[in-house]
């Protein structure tokens, strides 16, 4: 297995600093889409590529998918679209923003497909198109997200519009499920059938409705094409069930110092954490700053006064509970139960990944694992481990 790293996201950090790092499995990676293309049955696989990929970088992450098999990719914006074509020339590229006035040019030059989600945006691409340019787009129907797209009725009220420019012929609607992490949730089959009305009134285009989440509710949700993101970067799709995806994003961070702190001394900001007894301290270099929000500090941030318990991490094998508040550069954990000599400055303490679930760490910052990832900042050193051949 080959290990390469990039700074691409930022000129930092410089070589050899290595504060914080993250070791992004791109065999992982792979695995989890040929999972979920799997489960998807005869439905085509997408890969949702948002965010810089997530948070792991566009490039590499698209790459690899692109080997797996993946041939369709679905980004937020026209400049996530056109980044992704510089790496694949030749697969198709979804925007899921859409099409507005003054983003035209972006979308012929670099063959994007806008999802269109209002009449003002049909109108924009109808006006787009009138020259006699034959460009794809998407349909987006809301059936019950209440975010973007055309209402069902108008959807239908379009599809049987017989005045209805010939030139506007879009090869595939879109949905999008609100509560499909809760499989048991009425919306999702209020959804489905919704959407099930609009497919058919457009009659034998592709039609994608499930995320992540909507796989794993099965058959009747894969429609043509399924489009999961979370579950391809090691996330849980699905509430209160075992996460069945491999983890692809180790974070660490480097311990600074390794300090004794006396019974009835305090830690970090606000002194919310008094210690009952004497307790070593290492103090690691990763903080807000870096997407290691200070929400994980449990119940030691104002306004959360019930007893919520902060994040932990990884170190030399064993779990060591995160103390005191997070701080922009710097947080501490309690590894006075480890081993008199066993922890020192240099060592690196595993924040999530292999043997520190990021959902388990999204929980106990009140969020979830989606936003812990796209947050990650520039400072930590990036080390992609080849996918295995």
């Amino acid at each position: 297995m080959s290990t390469h790293h990039t700074h691409a996201r930022s000129t930092l950090p410089v070589a050899g600093e290595d504060h914080a790092r993250l070791t992004i499995d791109l065999s992982a990676l792979a695995d989890n889409w040929r999972a979920m293309a799997r489960r998807s049955g005869a439905a085509r696989t997408a890969a949702v590529l948002k965010a810089d990929a997530y948070g792991i970088g566009l490039e590499p992450a698209a790459r690899t998918f692109h080997l797996a098999g993946a041939r369709d990719f679905f980004v937020a914006t026209p400049a996530e679209g056109a980044a992704l074509r510089a790496t694949l020339p030749d697969v198709r590229i979804y925007v899921l923003s859409g099409m507005w006035a003054g983003s035209e040019r972006l979308f012929f030059e670099f063959d994007l497909v806008p999802v269109i989600a209002s009449e003002e945006q049909l109108a924009v691409f109808m006006a787009a198109v009138s020259d006699g340019r034959d460009h794809p787009c998407v349909l987006h129907v809301d059936t019950g997200m209440s975010r973007l797209g055309l209402r069902v009725e108008d959807a239908l009220a379009l599809a049987g519009d017989v005045a209805r420019p010939a030139s506007f012929s879009p090869i595939m609607l879109l949905s999008h499920l609100a509560c499909a992490d809760d499989p048991s949730h009425p919306l999702n089959r209020q959804q489905l059938q919704r959407f099930r009305t609009a497919v058919d009134a457009f009659d034998g285009i592709d039609a994608t409705l499930a995320n992540s989440a909507g796989i794993f509710l099965g058959e009747d949700y894969h429609f043509t094409l399924t489009r999961p993101g979370i579950s391809l970067y090691g996330g849980a799709a699905v509430n209160d069930v075992p996460n069945p995806m491999k983890p692809v994003v180790t974070a660490e961070a480097r311990i600074l110092q390794v300090r004794e702190a006396k019974a009835g001394e305090s830690v970090s900001y606000g002194a919310t954490t008094v210690f009952s007894r004497g307790t070593r301290i290492a103090v690691a270099a990763v903080g807000y700053a870096d997407g290691y929000m200070r929400a994980l500090s449990g119940s030691g941030v104002p306004l959360r006064k019930t007893n919520i318990p902060g994040a932990s991490g990884v170190l030399h094998g064993r779990t060591v509970p995160l103390i005191g508040r997070v701080t922009m550069d710097l947080t501490h954990f309690d590894v006075t139960d480890l081993p008199e000599g066993s922890v020192r400055a240099g060592d690196f303490i595993e924040l999530f990944g292999r043997s520190m679930p990021i959902e388990d760490v999204a929980r106990a910052g009140g969020t979830i694992d989606y936003e812990l990832l796209t947050s990650l900042g520039s400072r930590y050193e990036r080390r992609y481990e080849a996918v295995k051949k």
